[in-house]
């Protein structure tokens, strides 16, 4: 997904930067662990793959990635020239970090996912329209979260929780952003031509978001109940996942509020500045 390509989510616990493909190799280690495949239900891929992957998730219109770091250094600890620190650009008046320093291999530790999806009774819907005469069309969708912590070490040290929390923190602050990108490249030609001949305004809604965990891991399902999801049915799915949802009325109590004067003093955003890339927004 575009839509936080040039931008990196700063917590006191962790930093969250976009899915480069300087993070590649490090992720590729990562997955050649047989208990980590398991885990996150996926196949081994050769490094060529990899970046293969990397390439069309950041394409990708229904799917968004960030890599979690180690969180910056505080201002009392920063050695004199590392640049580790957010920085003013100042064509753009915003603070910046800067990639290939923040996100070094030894600062990786795990990565945190989106997956959008229409919302199963949106789809119903789309079959046999409703008749109004309001002009106004509702869509629904679905996101799920999806997160990995990759070393062991790293586990079981609330790394997971604060990327989740600053994850949410963001789908939150730019929920309107993230879903206009997933619906309209979506659409196809037809659909956008019909819409405007008929001059409908569609309204895009998050219907919930929900996390499947596999259930041996009782330590995410953990994490995400203490955030407010809960456990659709009584156990696990045909897959051995259990499913773990938190509807938009609570998502919007605890993440949607993020705005520039409601964030949480320990949630900040920054640019993200790859080289040569002074001054981009």
């Amino acid at each position: 997904m575009r839509q936080n390509e040039f931008v990196a989510v700063s917590t006191d616990k962790v930093l969250l930067v976009p899915y480069d493909r300087r993070h590649v190799l490090t992720y590729h280690g990562w997955m050649e662990d047989p208990a980590i495949q398991e885990a996150t239900a996926s196949e081994r891929l050769t490094l060529e793959e990899e970046y293969e992957n990397q390439e069309s998730w950041r394409a990708s219109h229904d799917k968004m990635t960030f890599i979690v770091c180690q969180p910056l250094p505080s201002l009392s600890s920063i050695t004199n020239g590392s640049h580790s620190e957010p920085m003013l650009d100042p064509k753009t008046g915003r603070e910046t970090i800067q990639a290939g320093i923040v996100d070094t291999p030894d600062k990786m530790v795990g990565d945190i996912n989106l997956f959008l999806s229409p919302c199963e009774d949106d789809e119903e819907e789309e079959q046999h329209p409703p008749r109004n005469n309001t002009g106004v069309i509702t869509k629904q969708f679905v996101g799920e979260v999806d997160i990995m912590i990759a070393n062991a070490q790293n586990q079981g040290r609330g790394i997971g929780k604060a990327a989740v929390l600053a994850f949410l923190g963001y789908i939150g602050r730019h929920l309107g952003e993230i879903l206009r990108e997933y619906y309209y490249q979506d659409q196809t030609d037809q659909e956008s031509r019909l819409e405007t001949k008929q001059q409908t305004v569609v309204k895009l809604e998050l219907h919930s978001l929900v996390a499947k965990i596999n259930q041996t891991n009782e330590r995410s399902i953990a994490l995400f109940k203490s955030l407010g999801f809960e456990q659709e049915g009584d156990g696990p799915n045909f897959f051995g996942e259990v499913k773990l949802v938190l509807p938009f009325a609570k998502f919007t109590t605890g993440f949607s509020n993020y705005s520039i004067s409601q964030a949480p003093p320990w949630y900040k955003e920054l640019g993200y500045v790859r080289a040569g890339e002074e001054g981009q927004s």
